[in-house]
């Protein structure tokens, strides 16, 4: 279970997509990203290769330097403290420890959505993702009492400086509210 905070929003950060921009074409790793190759437990394919994930090390210091507690939010869940943090010099982080990972058939909302305002327990929080809909704006307006951000990252070119500046941003107006 996550601690109840230190007053600072919760970024709920995903990996595939936000940190590792998997969708970029195959031969031409983005700008400012080194190569690794990884096993995390449950990565099978027929060829037995190790998944190849791409990450920018300056994106370690830049969410650090944000006015948020972070949180892993992914299908990495504990995987991304051993395979992902150390390499962008990332503490280790609580991470949201999901029942289950299957998709609902026909659903408009991501199978995350639900699972992340009832982890948040009514606290401020962003959460970075590629695979953000309209329906979950919608949904978690409709279901969380508090600040919410939910911001979509391109898994082509994966967090930019324009994230982090909306992130951050984001976090300033949310503190002159309260303040």
């Amino acid at each position: 279970m996550r601690n109840e905070g230190d007053g600072r929003p919760l970024l709920l950060l995903d990996v595939d997509g936000p940190l590792n921009p998997y969708a970029a074409a195959p031969q031409k790793r983005p700008a400012g990203c080194s190569t690794h190759r990884m096993r995390p437990t449950g990565w099978e394919n027929p060829w037995d290769k190790p998944l190849r994930v791409w990450l920018n090390h300056g994106h370690g210091a830049d969410l650090l330097a944000l006015p948020f507690e972070l949180v892993w939010a992914t299908t990495w869940k504990n995987e991304a403290n051993d395979w992902i943090g150390p390499h962008l010099g990332l503490p280790t982080l609580p991470f949201v420890d999901w029942p289950s990972m299957t998709p609902q058939r026909n659903a408009q909302l991501h199978w995350k959505t639900r699972l992340l305002v009832a982890y948040v327990k009514g606290r401020p929080f962003a959460w970075v993702d590629d695979e953000l809909s309209p329906e979950d704006r919608e949904w978690v307006q409709r279901n969380h009492d508090a600040p919410a951000l939910l911001h979509w990252v391109s898994p082509r070119l994966g967090l930019q400086p324009e994230d982090f500046s909306a992130l951050s941003r984001w976090a300033a107006e949310l503190e002159q509210a309260v303040a």
